[in-house]
C-alpha cells in the first residue's frame, strides 16, 4: 500500500485552505482535503512510521504563505520556511532508498486549491486571488501519514509536533 506524508497545519489555516478547495476544485474530483505534500509515495512500513514519529519530536513552527502559483489548470498557494526545508531534507535523507523520481525533485511547498479546471477558469481564479493576496503566516503543527486508496486517501496516523524532552 502506498503512503503519503503531509504537513499538518493549525486548524484555522487548514479550514481556510479547505474552504477555498471546496469552493474552487471540481466537486466530482475533490476526493481529498487541502494539504501540503512532503512525500507522494512511500511504502507502508513500520520503519517509515518510526521515522515520521521521530521527526515529529520538534516544536510547532511558523510557515509563510508567500504567493500563488499557476498550475495551468489550477492554482496553488506557495509556502516558505527554513524549518520546513530542513525537515524535508532530513526526511529525504532518511527515506533515500524509498524515494520515487517525483519525491527526488526540488521541494517546492504548495497547497493546491484548484486543479483539473479549464485553463480559463484557473486563470480567472489566479487573477482574483492575486488581487486580494497578502502574505500570511500559518503554523506547522505536525505530520500526517495517509494511505492512498486509488483516488481518496485515508488518514493512517497523525503525529503532533512537541519538543523533545
Amino acid at each position: 500500500m502506498t503512503t503519503i506524508l503531509t504537513l499538518k497545519l493549525d486548524p484555522a489555516s487548514q479550514a481556510r485552505f479547505e474552504a477555498l478547495r471546496q469552493q474552487h476544485y471540481p466537486k466530482h474530483l475533490n476526493q481529498i482535503p487541502a494539504h501540503l505534500t512532503l512525500f507522494h509515495q512511500l511504502p507502508s512500513l513500520q520503519e517509515i512510521e518510526a521515522t515520521v514519529q521521530h521527526a515529529a519530536q520538534r516544536s510547532p513552527f511558523p510557515v509563510e504563505v508567500n504567493g500563488l502559483r499557476s498550475l495551468g489548470r489550477g492554482v496553488a498557494f506557495t509556502l516558505a520556511s527554513a524549518e520546513l526545508h530542513r525537515l524535508h531534507a532530513e526526511l529525504s535523507q532518511r527515506f533515500e532508498g524509498y524515494l520515487t523520481a517525483q519525491d527526488r525533485q526540488k521541494f517546492q511547498p504548495h497547497i493546491v486549491v484548484q486543479n483539473k479546471a479549464t485553463p480559463e477558469t484557473a486563470r480567472a481564479l489566479l487573477a482574483q486571488l492575486r488581487a486580494e493576496f497578502r502574505p500570511f503566516p500559518v503554523q506547522a503543527v505536525g505530520l500526517d501519514l495517509w494511505h492512498y486508496l486509488g483516488g481518496p486517501w485515508e488518514l493512517a496516523q497523525s503525529f503532533c509536533f512537541h519538543p523533545m524532552p
